[in-house]
């Protein structure tokens, strides 16, 4: 992170801006005290889209049932029968 005065960031903003699109920071002061910071700016991601698959994924009617066998495997530890 860079900390640099005004004058130089008016005099070099190219460069700058170059720095803070390689992923830099660069803070910018006045009489020494820092007063903003220069980052990357990053595109704000689209907004999902609701009910995208409507209609094409079916769920069955059976399935939050359990079956007996699968619960003896995963919760009985009989997954590797001795």
């Amino acid at each position: 992170m860079q900390i640099i005065n005004i004058h130089q960031a008016k005099t070099n903003l190219s460069r700058l801006i170059e720095k803070t699109l390689r992923g830099e920071e660069v803070i910018i002061a006045k009489a020494g005290k820092p007063v903003a910071k220069l980052v990357k700016y990053d595109k704000p991601p689209k907004p999902r889209k609701l009910g995208l698959l409507k209609g094409k994924i079916v769920i069955p009617d059976d399935f939050d049932e359990e079956s007996e066998e699968i619960n003896k495997l995963f919760y009985k530890g009989e997954l590797f029968p001795k």
